[in-house]
């Protein structure tokens, strides 16, 4: 190991960690499903209101399994990530 590494992470007897910023998910606004989810919950209410067949009841109960859906993949996803930022 060349004496500038050895210097960089040797400080006063200690081993320096380099300081992580960064979770392993993103944010949910900046998922392809977060828009994906917007735009098929737009798509039902405006086929909802377009087809005079389909109650508003139940095109409402079609965009809240489709939001329950997507929070559970979001909980999934992020189920088994560590979040390694430094709050200091």
């Amino acid at each position: 190991m060349s004496t500038q590494v050895a210097d960089r992470e040797f400080t006063r007897g200690r081993v320096e960690r380099p300081k992580t910023s960064w979770a392993e998910t993103k944010p949910s606004f900046l998922t392809t499903e977060f828009y994906a989810m917007i735009g098929v919950i737009i798509a039902t209410i405006v086929a909802g209101q377009s087809n005079h067949s389909w109650h508003d009841r139940w095109v409402w109960q079609v965009v809240a399994a489709i939001a329950i859906g997507y929070m559970v993949s979001r909980g999934l996803a992020k189920s088994g990530s560590a979040d390694h930022r430094d709050n200091s």
